[in-house]
């Protein structure tokens, strides 16, 4: 009898666990108790940072996108903002939620002037491959020379969870906003595919796939290819904990 009861508070302990894990792609499904139809919103958490990017559903326009780091512990949610095209005079500051589980659902809520924000969030998927990551741009190759930089405020940075990708370029300290798109991706065998979904620039892009090649060279991605425009790239992403420096 003891040992069943030890094997199933295993599988419970084990099961809270996967369930508060936020790394992945996440959709908000209800809003302050309605249910979100009209507009997507994707969200992706990896190696303590989240970026979110939202369109309407009817014809594909871009409609906000926001990200920066995260911490959550004990219930306690952090989010300090990197950008954040809704408003950018929140870029900088941090704000704190109350985060439950509910039906392995994540509920991010708040309370701001006596109003109640309620946000449901459904994982979509959680899958990890050899890119995923958050990646911050630190080299490019023009001819045969390769030019480094180190990425200050003025930065692009591509996450990649859950079979999502988000790339974003801003100026964390002028809270200027470049641009931003993602979509679903895969990355196998040295072939990195991406359908996109969203696109701030462009929104024609959307439903359009790249075909690039990669490689993982010393904990560094050689991105290479050519862009949405047709011409030849190949760019050098670093781990975001090892590029940026603030």
């Amino acid at each position: 009898m003891k040992t069943t009861l030890l094997f199933f508070s295993a599988i419970f302990f084990f099961s809270l666990a996967n369930a508060q894990d936020l790394d992945g792609a996440w959709k908000l499904t209800h809003q302050d108790g309605q249910e979100v139809k009209d507009l997507e919103y994707i969200k992706i958490y990896q190696d303590d940072y989240f970026a979110f990017g939202a369109k309407r559903v009817a014809d594909n326009h871009f409609v906000s996108a926001g990200g920066g780091p995260f911490s959550y512990q004990e219930g306690k949610y952090l989010e300090t903002l990197d950008f954040y095209t809704s408003d950018p005079v929140q870029v900088g500051k941090t704000n704190q939620y109350k985060l439950d589980w509910v039906n392995e659902k994540m509920v991010i809520s708040s309370e701001a002037n006596g109003k109640m924000l309620v946000e449901i969030w459904e994982k979509v998927s959680d899958s990890k491959d050899d890119l995923t990551g958050n990646w911050v741009i630190t080299g490019r190759k023009r001819g045969e020379e390769i030019s480094r930089s180190t990425p200050g405020a003025r930065r692009t940075v591509k996450i990649l969870s859950g079979g999502r990708f988000q790339w974003v370029a801003f100026n964390s300290e002028t809270r200027e906003f470049s641009g931003t798109g993602g979509g679903t991706y895969t990355a196998e065998d040295g072939k990195y595919i991406e359908n996109i979904t969203f696109f701030s620039r462009d929104d024609s892009r959307v439903g359009a796939s790249l075909d690039f090649n990669y490689e993982v060279k010393d904990g560094e991605w050689h991105h290479s290819g050519l862009s949405s425009k047709g011409d030849p790239i190949y760019e050098i992403w670093t781990p975001y904990a090892i590029g940026y420096q603030k």
